[in-house]
């Protein structure tokens, strides 16, 4: 029994602690505009939109298959925040 239930509460705080960072990382960037932050709440936004998937697919609802939406999801993230970057460093020059 126990087994069974210790995935489901790591996958469901990992959920919020993404979450978590996501609302931080917003309110850091309303307060100071500083458009790195934007990019970072972005990523985990969509990090956090993955770790809820993933309580659904593995904990909740088993029988169904999100893998695909969630490495769609993951990738999304980490490539809006490279993107971010990117164009970030790019005004800088």
């Amino acid at each position: 029994m126990t087994e069974a239930i210790f995935p489901s509460i790591v996958y469901a705080l990992c959920f919020v602690t993404s979450s978590a960072c996501a609302v931080l990382l917003w309110r850091s960037y309303a307060r100071s505009g500083a458009r790195l932050l934007f990019w970072s709440t972005a990523c985990f936004a969509l990090l956090a939109m993955n770790n809820l998937f993933l309580v659904i697919d593995l904990a909740l609802i088993p029988s169904v298959d999100l893998q695909l939406v969630r490495l769609l999801l993951s990738l999304s993230g980490v490539g809006l925040l490279l993107f971010g970057f990117v164009w970030e460093s790019g005004e800088d020059i």
